[in-house]
């Protein structure tokens, strides 16, 4: 069954608060409760209440003087974060590309949200076995070489929040013990890569290495899936070789273009 393309699935107030929001996006000026109901042909009491809902939460303002509604401040960090994901997923593409090609092997990039990896962007093997991770899934930070890699990298004091909630035991050899989380952790973060042998997949091992900015802080991090029994010990030095050398030159490549960005703005 097509889930996107059955209508039982959507909520038919969420889809119009959404048009009415989209609709004052759309003008770039703002707009009155009068305009936006009769472009969409809505009922102004719906409308109405669209329009309060959407800036109680954020995403449009209103100004009592003019009764005139714009977007808001969270509707333009959403923007902003989607440039920035783009502007990641535009730096590490060309490393993720080459580590893909090289080994055949299952490529990630993933950023941190809350206490689990989001993965944002995914090359994958052509191999008939290969991971199943999709662009938008999530896995848990503890369980994942793309989070331990993050983890490694991050103040003590955001790490201990992160690991602060119960660990959910995602395979059999899933490491749930802080004590023994953080021996790896320290060992990530004096080699530079985080390995996870089937502790988020059975059967499956991990590589990875964080993305720094300039300071250090790791804002994302990358890494290569495959089969453990693929990753021999002739292979595994030069993945991490790769690894190494592509989350230097990803973040090289992107905090050198933001630092640029800066400077025609305010040079």
């Amino acid at each position: 069954m097509n889930v996107e393309s059955d209508d039982r699935y959507i909520v038919g107030p969420v889809l119009k608060a959404l048009k009415v929001l989209d609709a004052i996006a759309q003008k770039g000026h703002p707009a009155s409760l009068t305009t936006i109901a009769s472009e969409l042909g809505l009922p102004k009491t719906s409308v109405f209440r669209y329009l309060r809902t959407l800036s109680a939460a954020g995403f449009l303002t209103y100004d009592a003087g003019s009764d005139r509604y714009s977007v808001g401040i969270r509707f333009r960090a959403l923007a902003t974060a989607d440039k920035s994901i783009q502007r990641l997923r535009d730096s590490a593409l060309p490393a993720l590309t080459a580590i893909n090609r090289e080994f055949n092997e299952t490529t990630n990039l993933a950023v941190l949200a809350d206490n689990h990896v989001v993965y944002i962007d995914i090359l994958e093997s052509t191999r008939a076995l290969r991971m199943q991770a999709r662009i938008g899934s999530r896995d848990p930070v503890h369980s994942t070489a793309l989070g331990k890699a993050i983890l490694a990298q991050l103040p003590l004091d955001e790490r201990t929040k992160l690991l602060s909630d119960a660990l959910p035991q995602r395979t059999l050899r899933t490491i749930t013990q802080l004590k023994t989380i953080e021996k790896q952790l320290a060992d990530a973060a004096a080699s530079g890569v985080a390995v996870e042998i089937g502790e988020n997949e059975e059967g499956t091992m991990c590589i990875g290495a964080a993305i720094l900015n300039e300071v250090g802080y790791p804002v994302a991090a990358i890494s290569v899936s495959a089969p453990e029994r693929r990753v021999t010990d002739e292979i595994r030095p030069r993945l991490i070789a790769r690894l190494r050398a592509a989350t230097t030159t990803i973040s090289e490549q992107l905090f050198s273009s933001q630092y640029q960005r800066l400077s025609n703005d305010y040079g």
